[in-house]
C-alpha cells in the first residue's frame, strides 16, 4: 500500500486596513518594518517561496518553494494587500500552485478561504453565502480556476455552513479529529462512535447532507500538528520527518495519508528558520523515497472515501468548548493575563448581531428602489472590490441596476454596498479571539463597525450609533483605565473616523511641504488641484487653493477650500472647508494674501477664524503615514546638528577617555553613552555613503569592542541589508559589469567583520539566480585573465553568502 503525505499550512492575518483610507498604516511594534504584514512576510510568507537545502556546512546547495510540496490557503484579504505590497511573494506564491498542478496530476496546492475568516457557525445563512461566494471568487481571480477545497475560519463548522460549501461546488474540506462524531463504511448501516479525536485521520471521508448533497472532509493527524505547533519540532528537520513518518501504521489495509494542518505562520514567524526545517523534511522524506508527497485534490481523486461521516455542530479546532470563544467566556484565552475575564464577547457579539440586522434592513430599503435584487448585488460585489476601475464599476451597476443611475444614486448605492463589506469586516473571527476589547484586533473590527454606521448614517439609518453604543457599553474592560467598550469605541475609533473635510485637511496642511501636482492619490481617495497659490517668506510660508476630493471606493466628492499658514519648524495653522463659491473663495485669498505680503500674522489668523471657523487643523491632524514623513524632515536638520555634536564630543574626548582606562580609572558614564551614539552613527554613514571604507569600518568595529558599548544592530541590520539588496539587484540588471559585481562583493566582505548578523535571504535568492544565469560562463582554462578574476569573484562571493559553489555549479551545468 502506497505512503502519501500532505502539509497544510494556513496562511493568514487579519485584515489591518484603515476602513476609511484601504491601507494599513504604520505600525510601530513591527519596527523596523512598516506594519505587522510586511514583517510576516519577510519573516515566513517570502522565505516559504525560496527554502534553503542546506549541506552537512549549513550551505546552500539549492532554493526551492515549499509552497508548490505542501497544501495552503491564503486569506484574501492577505493576498489582497500583498499584491501591492510585496508582488515577487504573490507571485511566487500563483506560480508555486501552477508547479503544484504539473507535479499532482492536475490538482493545485491551493484553497480557497471563506472571505474575512468569519466564524461560520455563527453567521447567518444569508452571510454564510456570502463569504464562500467572495472566496471562490477572489481564489479565481488570482489563481485561474475553481478552488477544489475552501478552509473554514478557525475550522469552525456546522451542517449548514458544509450544505453552503458543497452547494457552491466545494469538493471538500479539512477539520480538526475531534470535530468527528462517528464513521461507518459507505452504506453499511452501523455507525462507529469516534468523537473525542479517535477518527483515523489516514483517509477522507464523505459528509452526507439533508439536502442531498454531500462533500469530502479531511481530518488532520492532531497530534503531530500539535507538536508541530506547540513543541518545538521544528527545530530540526529530520526530527520532524521521522515525526511525520510515525504518522504511517503497519496495521492498516488502505493507501494510507498521513496529513497535519497548523498556521502557516509556524514556519519562519512563530519558530525562527521553520520554514528550513519543512523544506529539510521535505526532501528528506522525499529524496529516500519514505513517502509520496501530495495535495488534498489529489489524493481525493486517487483514493475517494470509502467511509462516511457526521461531525460534530459548532466545532472548532482552537476553542475546546466547541465556537464559545468566538461569543462567550469560555475559557479559553491568551493566556498570562490572570484574573482577567472574557465576558466582554456575549455583550460585543449580541452588538454586532443587532448592528448587522439593522444594516440588513436599511440595506434592503436603501436598494429596493434601483438593484434588481440588493442581495445577488451584495455576493457579486467582490468583482468591484477586486477591481474599482470606473469601466468595471459602470459595469457592475449595468448588469444590477433596474435603471439608470445619476451621479448621487450611484454614490448612495455605492455607500450602501460598502456598508455590507464593513458589515462582513467586523465579524472577521480575531476581534474576539483575544484576552481584552481594547486590544488592537477587537478595536479593528470596532472600526469596520464604526464606518458601515457612518455609512448607514448617511443614508437610512439616524441615531443606529447611539443604541449601538449602548448595548456596546456592556462590554467591561479588563483594565479599569478602559472603561467599557462604549468608552473604547469613543477613545480609539471616533477620532480616527473620516471625512472628506479630512481628507482635505491632509492635503492642505501637507501641501506647503511636498508638491502634489494636479492630480494625486491620498490613500484611497483622489484629489484634482483647481488652485493654488504658495508664496514664501524667509521659513514662513502661505497656501491658499481649491481642491477637488473624490473617493475611489464611493464616488462620493467635495470641492474644498484651504489655507495654511506654516511658521516654521512644526508650528502650523490650517483652515479648510466646503466651497461656497467663487466670490467667498476670492475675497478670502485676496484678503489672506495681502495680510501675508504685509507680514500682519495675527491678522491673518484672524481671517482664518473669520472664513473657516472651527474648520481648522494642524500638524496632528495628519494622516499616520505622511505624518511621520513630514515629521522627519522637520526634525532632520536638528537630528543632524546632535549627530555632529556626538561625533565632535566623543572625538574630542577619545585621548582623555583612553588615558582613563589606562589608569583604571572606570570612563564616566556620560562618556560611554557618547562613544555608543558616536561610534553608533559612524557606523550608519559608512554604510549610507556611496562607497564603503572597509578600513575605516574596521576601526570603527575595533572601537566598538575596546568601549564595549552596544550597537543598534536592529537598525544597523536593516541598513546593511537594504543597502546589499540594492546593489545585488543592480548587478542582476548588469551582470557583466565588474565595478558592480566589486560592489557587492565588498559588502559582502565587510559583513564578515561586524558583530552583528545580517539578514541575507533577499540577497542570496538573488544571487542564485544571478550564478543559474551564468553558471555556463564559470569554465576554466581559456587564458582570460579578466574572465578568470570575475570567475573567482563570483565564486568568493558565492562562499561569503554561505553557498556550496561546487554543488549549485553541478547541479545547474555549470563548472569551477
Amino acid at each position: 500500500m502506497e505512503r502519501f503525505l500532505c502539509i497544510h499550512g494556513h496562511f493568514y492575518q487579519p485584515p489591518r486596513e484603515n476602513p476609511w483610507l484601504e491601507a494599513v498604516e504604520i505600525q510601530d511594534s513591527a519596527y523596523p518594518y512598516h506594519d505587522w504584514n510586511e514583517r510576516i512576510t519577510s519573516e515566513c510568507y517570502a522565505p516559504n517561496a525560496a527554502s534553503r537545502n542546506l549541506d552537512g556546512e549549513g550551505r546552500i546547495m539549492g532554493i526551492v518553494s515549499n509552497y508548490a510540496r505542501i497544501s495552503f490557503n491564503f486569506g484574501p484579504t492577505l493576498l489582497s494587500w500583498m499584491e501591492k505590497f510585496a508582488p515577487d511573494t504573490y507571485q511566487a506564491i500563483l506560480a508555486a500552485d501552477l508547479q503544484s498542478i504539473a507535479w499532482r496530476s492536475g490538482h493545485g496546492a491551493a484553497m480557497a478561504q471563506v472571505y474575512n475568516h468569519i466564524i461560520m457557525p455563527l453567521a447567518t445563512l444569508r452571510d454564510k453565502e456570502t463569504q464562500v461566494h467572495w472566496g471562490i471568487r477572489d481564489f479565481e481571480h488570482r489563481f485561474q480556476r475553481f478552488p477544489e477545497g475552501m478552509w473554514l475560519a478557525e475550522t469552525a463548522v456546522d451542517t449548514e455552513t458544509l450544505e453552503v460549501l458543497a452547494k457552491a461546488g466545494i469538493r471538500f474540506t479539512l477539520l480538526a479529529p475531534h470535530q468527528a462524531v462517528r464513521v461507518r463504511r459507505i452504506d453499511s448501516g452501523r455507525w462507529k462512535d469516534v468523537s473525542g479525536s479517535r477518527i483515523d485521520p489516514s483517509q477522507a471521508y464523505l459528509c452526507r447532507l439533508p439536502s442531498g448533497r454531500s462533500i469530502a472532509i479531511f481530518f488532520y493527524d492532531g497530534p503531530i500538528s500539535q507538536a508541530v505547533a506547540f513543541e518545538k519540532l521544528l527545530s530540526n528537520g529530520e526530527q520532524f520527518a521521522a515525526r511525520l513518518m510515525s504518522g504511517f501504521s503497519a496495521h492498516r489495509n488502505h493507501h494510507q495519508l498521513v496529513h497535519i494542518a497548523t498556521d502557516g505562520e509556524t514556519y519562519g514567524h512563530h519558530h525562527v528558520f521553520g520554514e528550513m526545517a519543512l523544506g529539510h523534511a521535505l526532501n528528506h522524506l522525499e529524496g529516500n523515497g519514505l513517502a509520496r508527497l501530495t495535495n488534498y485534490g489529489e489524493y481525493l481523486e486517487l483514493h475517494p472515501p470509502t467511509h462516511e461521516v457526521q461531525i460534530m455542530e459548532n466545532t472548532s479546532w482552537s476553542c475546546m468548548h466547541g465556537i464559545e470563544r468566538w461569543r462567550s467566556d469560555c475559557g479559553c484565552n491568551s493566556g498570562g493575563n490572570n484574573g482577567w475575564n472574557q465576558q466582554w464577547r456575549r455583550p460585543l457579539r449580541e452588538a454586532m448581531d443587532w448592528l448587522s440586522e439593522q444594516l440588513a434592513v436599511c440595506y434592503e430599503g436603501g436598494m429596493e428602489n434601483h438593484m434588481k435584487d440588493a442581495w445577488e448585488a451584495r455576493d457579486d460585489y467582490i468583482s468591484v472590490m477586486l477591481d474599482r476601475s470606473e469601466e468595471n464599476v459602470a459595469a457592475f451597476l449595468l448588469r444590477h441596476s433596474l435603471h439608470p443611475l445619476d451621479e448621487d444614486t450611484t454614490v448612495a448605492v455605492l455607500c450602501l454596498l460598502e456598508m455590507q463589506r464593513h458589515a462582513m469586516l467586523m465579524y472577521t473571527s480575531c476581534g474576539w479571539f483575544f484576552d481584552e476589547p481594547s486590544g488592537l484586533e477587537t478595536v479593528q473590527i470596532l472600526q469596520y463597525a464604526g464606518r458601515a454606521m457612518q455609512l448607514a448614517e448617511r443614508y437610512c439609518l439616524q441615531g443606529v450609533e447611539d443604541a449601538f453604543l449602548e448595548r456596546l457599553s456592556l462590554a467591561r474592560s479588563n483594565i479599569s483605565k478602559q472603561g467599557h467598550g462604549a468608552d473604547i469605541y469613543a477613545r480609539l475609533v471616533e477620532p480616527a473616523k473620516i471625512y472628506l473635510i479630512k481628507v482635505g485637511a491632509h492635503y492642505a496642511v501637507s501641501s506647503v511641504f511636498e508638491d502634489y501636482g494636479e492630480e494625486t492619490d491620498i490613500f484611497s481617495y483622489r484629489a484634482s488641484r483647481e488652485d493654488l497659490l504658495i508664496i514664501d517668506s524667509g521659513q514662513m510660508k502661505l497656501a491658499i487653493g481649491r481642491i477637488f476630493i473624490r473617493s475611489s471606493i464611493t464616488r462620493k466628492a467635495d470641492r474644498i477650500s484651504l489655507c495654511t499658514l506654516y511658521f516654521g519648524g512644526h508650528a502650523l495653522n490650517c483652515g479648510v472647508r466646503s466651497y461656497l463659491g467663487e466670490e467667498a473663495y476670492l475675497i478670502m485669498k485676496q484678503e489672506v494674501a495681502a495680510a501675508f505680503k504685509e507680514g500682519d500674522f495675527a491678522t491673518i489668523i484672524r481671517l482664518m477664524d473669520t472664513h473657516f471657523g472651527m474648520h481648522t487643523y494642524s500638524l496632528k491632524d495628519l494622516f499616520r503615514d505622511e505624518q511621520r514623513h513630514i515629521l522627519q524632515l522637520i526634525i532632520a536638520g536638528t537630528l543632524q546638528e546632535f549627530e555632529d555634536k556626538f561625533i565632535t564630543l566623543y572625538e574630542n574626548s577619545r585621548n582623555l577617555m583612553s588615558f582613563l582606562k589606562e589608569t583604571g580609572m572606570p570612563v564616566p558614564h556620560r562618556f560611554m553613552t557618547t562613544a555608543e551614539t558616536a561610534l553608533n552613527l559612524e557606523l550608519q554613514k559608512i554604510f549610507a555613503s556611496d562607497m564603503v571604507d572597509i578600513v575605516r569600518l574596521g576601526e570603527i568595529i575595533d572601537e566598538i569592542g575596546r568601549w564595549n558599548v552596544g550597537m543598534d544592530t536592529v537598525a544597523l541590520e536593516f541598513t546593511i541589508r537594504r543597502r546589499l539588496e540594492g546593489a545585488m539587484a543592480a548587478l542582476l540588471a548588469e551582470p557583466e559589469n565588474s565595478q558592480r559585481l566589486a560592489e557587492v562583493h565588498l559588502l559582502a566582505q565587510t559583513i564578515v567583520l561586524l558583530p552583528a548578523e545580517v539578514n541575507l535571504w533577499q540577497t542570496q535568492n538573488m544571487y542564485w539566480d544571478f550564478l543559474r544565469s551564468c553558471a555556463a560562463r564559470l569554465r576554466p582554462g581559456l587564458g582570460e585573465t579578466d574572465r578568470d578574476t570575475w570567475c573567482k569573484t563570483v565564486t568568493d562571493l558565492g562562499q561569503l553568502l554561505y553557498f556550496n559553489i561546487p554543488a549549485v555549479l553541478t547541479a545547474a551545468g555549470g563548472y569551477l
